[in-house]
């Protein structure tokens, strides 16, 4: 199916009819994992106001939830992860009222990188759009080998507008984000793994769910705190010039010897023994 097709789907079909927000977005809480799914399969679990309204409001249950400690995000189905935007939102939209669509989505994103539970893209089919975008501003990206990844903004007159000319870039280098922005190409899973865009591929959608838990799992038992600040650390690299990153590695380095898992981890390590960490 050509790219614009599948960016397009929605509206061809007639356009999104909203429903129930809480159909809209699937909330689960299992094992210390929140699975949050974009449940719109008819129309390839395309964005729209809805949606991002339900996944902020997801994520932002997921950070403040004592019994989750890690996020997977997927789509419904085994043909889309997120397809992109709704098209029928940017209809009649100028520079000015464009941004009542673009914000929640930026909101979203901003919301994602500033979580301290990390969180794990299950891409299980398309990614294009904002569907990219989001799956960007997670921190792993896992693929079932029918993912295919794009930012087609280009042919609909436009560019992305959420982070994918920016995390992009520095996820796989500036040649290669020009190529796929400028371009509008989309790149299969074995491509996305390639260049780095994705951690790992698996053969089909149920070994990436079996994958993405597996991951789940194992952060789940790693100690909270330094898990946060290590995250909140990393995502600093480019924010911060080497000198400052430095004095801020330092800064929550420190920080985790005020931890009780710290106790627990340098305990159990002389004790040669596994490590129950609280999370404090």
């Amino acid at each position: 199916m050509d790219i614009v097709t599948v960016f397009l789907k929605c509206f061809n079909d007639g356009g999104c009819e909203r429903t129930m927000v809480e159909d809209l977005v699937l909330y689960d809480v299992k094992d210390k994992i929140a699975t949050i799914t974009i449940n719109r399969p008819e129309k390839y679990n395309a964005f729209n106001l809805s949606v991002k309204e339900a996944l902020l409001t997801m994520f932002r249950q997921a950070e403040t939830d004592q019994a989750v400690r890690v996020v997977i995000v997927t789509g419904a189905g085994e043909k889309a992860f997120i397809s992109g935007s709704d098209i029928t939102d940017f209809v009649g939209r100028d520079s000015r009222s464009i941004r009542a669509v673009v914000d929640p989505s930026r909101n979203i994103t901003t919301c994602m990188t500033s979580m301290t539970k990390p969180i794990i893209a299950a891409v299980n089919g398309y990614a294009l759009g904002g569907g990219c975008e989001l799956a960007l501003a997670c921190d792993f990206r896992y693929a079932s080998s029918n993912a295919q990844f794009g930012l087609p903004e280009i042919n609909l007159g436009t560019m992305p507008g959420n982070g994918g000319t920016v995390r992009l870039t520095r996820l796989v280098g500036l040649g290669i984000a020009k190529e796929l922005i400028l371009t509008g190409d989309r790149i299969d899973a074995n491509e996305a793994l390639r260049i780095g865009l994705v951690n790992k591929v698996f053969n089909s959608v149920d070994e990436l769910r079996e994958g993405a838990l597996e991951l789940g799992k194992k952060l789940s038992q790693m100690p909270g705190v330094a898990l946060g600040l290590a995250k909140q650390s990393i995502n600093k690299a480019w924010q911060l010039s080497l000198d400052e990153h430095l004095s801020f590695e330092l800064e929550v380095f420190c920080k985790t010897f005020d931890t009780e898992d710290k106790e627990e981890g340098i305990a159990a390590f002389l004790e040669k023994r596994r490590p129950e960490f609280k999370h404090r």
